[in-house]
């Protein structure tokens, strides 16, 4: 196997071999291009994405500054939207749904290092897949680890460290992240609400 097919399988790789750091050039090239563009730079910034991404839904939107380690490894759904300062480390494969929103300098990182000290100072490493699905918000800060999978509705609050899990329809804080309480009714009827009066106005 080469180097590139170890890093998509998960499996430990070196990511000094040539063919990968040509692909980590590539992707710091687009990205300072793309964090040189300005708000009249709409087009442009949309087919550097489009060339950086793996795949790229409708309407998504990438404040700069982003950064990423390969871009192809990143697949994003209709209406997506990164705030400022966006970080995803793509080792391993990043699948976001639709619908996703992500506050300032939220950080997506698929990236692991051994355990133990002597494997780790040869610099192998390898990489976990991260799945954000459907209509997720993402709050300021919040750093998201190596394997983690969020399910559809939830909300994580600023400032938050996942590192395991998250259900669907919860809302998620703090250091580790855990579960805060569950999306109800009452919220759906609440917000629905003041959305109609919003709308008469």
């Amino acid at each position: 196997m080469t180097e590139k097919e170890k890093m998509l399988s998960g499996k430990l790789f070196y990511p000094a071999d040539e063919e990968l750091a040509a692909f980590r050039k590539r992707a710091r090239n687009l990205c300072q291009q793309y964090n040189q563009t300005t708000e009249d730079d709409k087009l442009l910034r949309q087919k550097i994405i489009a060339e950086l991404f793996g795949k790229v839904g409708k309407h998504c939107c990438v404040h700069p500054s982003f950064h990423c380690d390969y871009g192809f490894n990143i697949k994003v759904g209709d209406h997506f939207y990164a705030n400022y300062d966006c970080i995803i480390l793509d080792i391993g494969e990043v699948v976001i749904g639709d619908n996703v929103m992500l506050g300032p300098r939220v950080c997506l990182y698929t990236a692991g290092h051994p355990l133990d000290a002597d494997v780790r100072a040869t610099g192998i490493e390898f990489g976990k897949s991260i799945v954000i699905e459907n209509n997720v918000w993402i709050g300021g800060s919040c750093v998201i680890n190596p394997g983690v999978h969020i399910g559809e509705n939830s909300i994580i609050g600023a400032g938050a460290v996942v590192v395991k899990d998250i259900p669907a329809n919860v809302v998620a804080v703090g250091n580790p992240c855990r579960v805060l309480r569950r999306l109800s009714g009452d919220d759906r009827d609440y917000w629905q609400d003041l959305f109609r009066q919003h709308d008469i106005a």
